[in-house]
């Protein structure tokens, strides 16, 4: 088994095509799985096994009985933990009506003291986005919220300037007032930007959650058991946590929880660190005798 990583463009075609190829296992966008699926679907001679680990838009449901301080401190850690540049990042936040007033407060208060900078300096919680694409996906991600009505609550902006560190930097930003059809509520940006909707019952948050074509992971914030199980029983994602002041979707731990997406999120359903996980790199070969 060999680890290949680098710009997709210089293995993609030699990859799909290759006869010697006896599978692929990817961890990456959705774009480019789906793509290199179809390559090595039609290239290959024959079908081969392929793994794909992919993107997602991980919700976070906070509930009228949840611990607010936890419920911000998960929220805050999963969003902008790495700037939001990891699959599990909690991108979208669903907080019930009753409770949305003082969870959005509290919320902006604790992300307005988040530090920006170089993450090699003390206290710096957040460092730079990748590249300048990331920075250009940013700017276009915060003008289609304002000219969809939606607010800037927290960030929004883009940094420069930053002493003693070169980089590409943004500010955590936390939008509201958007119509949960828009599309800053269903496609992956991979940036620390969160948008925030209201909800009315438990059935209705997991309902909105779900309404993705991805399946990563997703969290919970109540204190109601019943409502953490109604979660667990509805959700469709692969990777569930509920009350996770450390990261409210993030902080999977190898051996603990298996990490896996459903959906367009993953093509086989079972987890890194599973005890199926390996299963999908072994050929079975059945031997029998007859004497």
């Amino acid at each position: 088994m060999n680890f290949v990583t680098g710009p997709g463009a210089n293995f993609e075609e030699e990859f799909v095509s290759n006869p010697d190829i006896a599978g692929i296992a990817f961890t990456g966008s959705r774009e480019v799985g789906m793509r290199l699926y179809r390559g090595f679907l039609t290239r290959q001679p024959y079908p081969k096994p392929m793994l794909l680990e992919m993107g997602s838009k991980n919700p976070t449901i906070v509930s009228a009985k949840a611990d607010m301080k936890k419920a911000v401190e998960g929220t805050v850690r999963a969003a902008y933990g790495y700037g939001g540049q990891k699959c599990s990042a909690t991108s979208r936040v669903y907080v019930q009506k009753g409770a949305a007033a003082p969870f959005l407060r509290a919320l902006k208060e604790r992300v307005d003291k988040i530090t920006v900078g170089d993450p090699r300096e003390e206290g710096v919680f957040m460092g730079p986005v990748i590249n300048e694409s990331a920075v250009k996906r940013f700017r276009e991600a915060v003008s289609e919220a304002k000219r969809s009505g939606g607010k800037a609550l927290a960030g929004g902006e883009v940094l420069s300037g930053k002493p003693g560190a070169n980089g590409f930097y943004v500010t955590p930003t936390i939008v509201t007032g958007l119509k949960q059809d828009n599309r800053l509520f269903t496609d992956e940006l991979f940036l620390p930007f969160v948008v925030v909707g209201e909800y009315d019952g438990i059935d209705d948050a997991i309902e909105k959650a779900n309404k993705t074509e991805y399946g990563l992971t997703a969290g919970i914030f109540s204190e109601d058991e019943s409502e953490v199980k109604k979660f667990f029983k509805g959700i469709k994602f692969g990777v569930t946590y509920a009350n996770r002041s450390g990261g409210s979707t993030t902080g999977a731990w190898p051996g603990a929880q298996s990490f896996t997406g459903w959906n367009a999120s993953g093509a086989t359903g079972r987890g890194v660190g599973g005890p199926h996980y390996l299963l999908n790199f072994i050929r079975d070969q059945s031997q029998t005798t007859v004497s």
